[in-house]
Formats: C-alpha cells, structure tokens, sequence
C-alpha cells in the first residue's frame, strides 16, 4: 500500500503543478478578455489574434486543469445514487468507471491526437484568418498532453480507490474535499 500512496502522491503533484498553471492561465485569459473587450467596445479595434489566443487559453484552462479537477474530485457528475453509497461501494464504482470509461477514452484521444499534432507541426499550421495567430500546432500539442495527465491521474485514482478497498485508509495530501452544490 505504501507504493500505492507514494505513486498516488507524484501523480498528484505532477496534476496540481498543471492545476496551478492552468488557474494562472485561467487569470491570463480573463485579463485578455477584458482588454479585447475594452478595445473592441470603446476604441472600436478589435483584433482576431487576441480573440484566438483566448480561444486557445481556454482550451489550455481545460486541457491542463482536467486532471487537477479529476484530483480533487470536482468533476460534474450527477449524484442521484452516488452519494448515498457508503465509501467502499463508491470506489468500486469509481474503479469501474474509470477502468471502463475513462482509461478508454484517453487512450483512444491519445491514439487519434498524435497524427492530428504531427501533420499540423508538418506543415507548420497557422491561423487561416487574416492577422489570426502563428504556430497553431504548438496549441494542438496540448491536446495530447491534457488527455496523459487526465490518463496517469486515472491511475492515481484506481491507486486510492484500491488503498479504499483493503482499509488503507491513510489520507494523501492531495486527498479529494467533498464538492457539494446547492441548487
């Protein structure tokens, strides 16, 4: 159990340092929003470079922040059933979902991605928009690398809900806060 803690511990320090980064991008891409705004409405210039970069910020926000959110269990998720279960049922079904869900997915994403990335580095991509922004490739390289982090936290994930299982009930330091919505 104590390599299940450890693995489960670096993964969760590799997806909070991308959780991190992806909030200061999040406050980046606020910040640009705000200008283009200003700009467009007040100054009446607006510019297609600025509003693709904060297409590509918020793809960046969701592509690095995802395994963070998996980390902390903030991911939406209806709750009609899930919430009622005692703590073990709730990590086979976690196991479950992730082994069969989740783990397919990424690996599918990351199967399909790396032909998509490569052709687009190949002919050195670009915006097709007039005064839109260069090396669009270098946004598509996120793409893989969001669904890796989403993939190993995965496995982080089957790590503590294993620990759960056999009673190793020792809390990591990245252990998930219980997320409750009031509607």
């Amino acid at each position: 159990m104590r390599a299940l803690r450890k693995f489960e511990q670096l993964i969760g320090r590799i997806s909070g340092a991308f959780g991190w980064l992806a909030g200061w991008l999040c406050i980046l891409m606020i910040l640009i929003v705000f200008i283009d705004v200003i700009a467009r409405y007040l100054f009446e210039s607006g510019s297609i470079a600025m509003q693709e970069l904060e297409w590509h910020l918020f793809a960046a926000v969701f592509l690095l922040g995802a395994a963070y959110t998996m980390r902390e269990n903030a991911n939406v998720r209806v709750d009609v059933l899930y919430e009622r279960m005692p703590r073990r049922r709730k990590a086979v079904v976690d196991i479950f979902g992730t082994v069969f869900f989740v783990i397919p997915m990424c690996t599918l994403i990351l199967y399909s991605s790396f032909d998509f990335v490569a052709y687009s580095y190949e002919v050195q991509e670009i915006s097709n928009d007039p005064g839109g922004l260069p090396y669009r490739f270098a946004f598509k390289a996120l793409l893989p690398l969001g669904y890796f982090l989403v993939l190993i936290q995965s496995l982080a994930v089957i790590a503590r809900n294993i620990r759960i299982l056999t009673g190793d009930l020792v809390e990591s330091t990245n252990q998930s806060p219980v997320h409750t919505e009031k509607l």
